[in-house]
Formats: C-alpha cells, sequence, structure tokens
C-alpha cells in the first residue's frame, strides 16, 4: 500500500472514528483502526462490535492495500502534524509516514484480522435532512437512560406513527418525544442512544442529507463520506403515548429564560434531596413559584409571572427541568399537570414538535 493523502482529510476522518475503538474490548485488534484503500479512496474505519464507523477519504493511491494500527498512536500523531501532504507507505505490517520535516513508522496488524460487520443486504432505506435529523437528537439523547440493567431504555425508539416519523427516549423518570419529518415507511427501530451520539458528532457541521438503511438487526446511517452501522436493541419499547396526557388541570405558561433562572437558583438549595424542588402555580398572583430545602443550609423561594390556569403544587427534580428547558424551542415554555402525583408535560407553545415529560417526585 502506498497513498497520498492531505492532513486535514486524515485528521478528520480519524477523529470522527477513532472514538469507536476500544481498549477496554476483549479482542486486542479492537483498538486498532482499519486502513484500506478502495479505489482512489482510502477508508478509514473502527469498530467495538457493537458499532462501526467508516470514513471514506480522497487519495492518490500508488499500490493498493490494508493495514490496521493502533487507534490512539495514530489519532494523536496525525493530529500533532503540520498541514500538507502525508504520505503512507506500508512494507510488511510497517506503516511508514511521511510528513514534511517528519517520518515515522507505526508497527501494524494484518487487516485480515480485523473484524467485519455483517452488512444489510436487504434493507430499508429512506432520507432525512442532516439538519433535522441532528436537531431532534440534541433533543433527545439527555432523556435516554444509561443504566444497562434496562437495555431497552437505553435505546432511541425511530418510529412511525400515522406517517409521522418520530424520535423518543425515557429513562423512566422523564420522557422525551420529537416528531421529524413525513414518511410513507413503516419504521420501529431501536437504536442504541451510544451509536446516536457518535452520529451526533458526524452531523455537527453535515447539511446534506442522510441515507438510512435498516433491516431487523441492524441500521446504517451514511452522510457524505462517512457511513455508521450499529446493532439495533432487541426488545420492545414501552408504549409511551399512554403516558401523555389530553388535558391539563392546571397549566402556567412563562418565559424559557425566567423559568430556568428561577429553577438554576432554587437547585442549589436541593442538592441534599437529590434535586427535588416544588413548584407552585398561583393563580391570583399570576405566578409560578419554586421553593427547595436544604436542612444545613437553609432555603429558598424563587417566583417569575406566568399565565396561570388552575392552582396546583408539584415536586420535580430540577436538573430534569432544567434539561428539558435547554432542549425546547422558543422564547415561552407551557407547562401542565393533574395533580401532584401525574405527570408534567413541558411544551413550547410556538413549535408543536416536541414535548418532555417529567414524573413527579412524592413531596
Amino acid at each position: 500500500m502506498k497513498l497520498q493523502v492531505t492532513q486535514e482529510n486524515l485528521n478528520k476522518a480519524l477523529q470522527s472514528v477513532g472514538r469507536v475503538a476500544s481498549s477496554r474490548g476483549t479482542l486486542p485488534i479492537l483498538a486498532n483502526l482499519l486502513i484500506k484503500t478502495v479505489g482512489n479512496r482510502v477508508s478509514i474505519a473502527a469498530t467495538n462490535l457493537d458499532i462501526a464507523i467508516t470514513h471514506f477519504i480522497g487519495s492518490k493511491v500508488s499500490e493498493e492495500g490494508a493495514i490496521t494500527v493502533p487507534a490512539r498512536l495514530m489519532v494523536d500523531f496525525v493530529a500533532s502534524l503540520p498541514s500538507g501532504t502525508i504520505t503512507l507507505e506500508l512494507e510488511e505490517t510497517k506503516l511508514k509516514i511521511s510528513a514534511d520535516k517528519y517520518e515515522s513508522v507505526i508497527n501494524g496488524t494484518n487487516a485480515e484480522e480485523y473484524p467485519v460487520m455483517p452488512a444489510i443486504s436487504e434493507g430499508t432505506s429512506w432520507k432525512i435532512g442532516a439538519k433535522t435529523l441532528r436537531n431532534g437528537l440534541q433533543q433527545i439523547l439527555p432523556a435516554a437512560s444509561s443504566d444497562e440493567g434496562r437495555p431497552v431504555l437505553t435505546g432511541v425508539y425511530l418510529h412511525s406513527h400515522e406517517n409521522i416519523l418520530f424520535l423518543a427516549a425515557t429513562d423512566s423518570y422523564r420522557l422525551a418525544e420529537k416528531s421529524l419529518t413525513k414518511t410513507t415507511h413503516d419504521i420501529s427501530l431501536l437504536v442504541p442512544a451510544s451509536a446516536l451520539q457518535d452520529l451526533l458528532r458526524i452531523l455537527s457541521d453535515v447539511d446534506e442529507e442522510v441515507t438510512v438503511t435498516h433491516d431487523d438487526q441492524q441500521v446504517l446511517f451514511r452522510v457524505g463520506d462517512v457511513e455508521l452501522v450499529t446493532r439495533l436493541i432487541e426488545g420492545t419499547y414501552p408504549d409511551y403515548r399512554k403516558l401523555i396526557p389530553k388535558t391539563f388541570a392546571q397549566t402556567a405558561t412563562l418565559k424559557k429564560s425566567e423559568f430556568m433562572n428561577i429553577t438554576k437558583v432554587s437547585s442549589l438549595f436541593a442538592r441534599e434531596s437529590a434535586g427535588s424542588v416544588t413548584l407552585h402555580l398561583e393563580e391570583e398572583k399570576q405566578a409560578v413559584s419554586i421553593r427547595s430545602v436544604a436542612s444545613q443550609l437553609g432555603e429558598n423561594t424563587a417566583s417569575a409571572d406566568a399565565v396561570i390556569n388552575g392552582e396546583g403544587t408539584i415536586t420535580l427534580n430540577s436538573r430534569y427541568i432544567i434539561d428539558a428547558l435547554h432542549a425546547l424551542n422558543g422564547d415561552e415554555v407551557q407547562l401542565g399537570f393533574n395533580g401532584k402525583l401525574e405527570a408534567c408535560v413541558l411544551t413550547s407553545p410556538k413549535y408543536n414538535d416536541y414535548l418532555h415529560i417529567i414524573m413527579p417526585l412524592k413531596s
């Protein structure tokens, strides 16, 4: 193998795939990257057996070939090189790297030993705008669970309902749902949230279309020169729509910035009580007040003007409120609930494509 690439392109490819390579895996070779020529391009790939990312970059290929090299060393080394042309030359299992006044040799491993993710031969394909998917993932991913004891909740439910494509995530304490776009496909995919975090990084500076291809076991996201394939999570996602109330006995509409400020202040006094704060909707004063108590430190009450319909009190986790407010679009937020024991729903009056549900705490 012998080829030339620019430092900028190679560095970008290594940064996008390097995170997937893992030195903690059962197979030592999973700590490596696979570098392979494909026609007049070179592919940089990494996998941890659950997720695989491949980044293709244009190159001047003199001799074809393939090798795997330690991911961390390769990523850090190329990032340290000056911009310009880099020459990669393979001699047996030694990768010689030359750039300007730098010359190094990295000991590699035979590419045939590197595991390959099974290809999706007979799958369903459809497309979605990168910006649409990126915005949806940013709003949804914080609500996914990290508890491996309930694998289904560590995924994001990408599904169609009444010809609309939705994203949904829950950790059983809160739930976020985002409607993305119209669709004619019947879609039901439970995608690991960790894989979608990697996809979100790939989509960070992309505005083109994403092609999604899936079968019963895997899903492939292809955008530009990058491909991400991940195994789907087995299991049935909870029928979360049963949790969404249709009407509310208590509602409040207020400026999002003011709600954020009073929640952040109250959260400082809620550290002892795992973030627990009590919201009180005051119909006479047309205000929302938040109270928090720390037995060792003191207590706090903060309020903001609001349009109130129905007086009531509910106790919520302040961190979940802050996460929800970060995810909501628009300058205003509306919250609604039916008594202190029912779920609290946060939405934006101007944007009806996203909702965030927070389950109450015992007060």
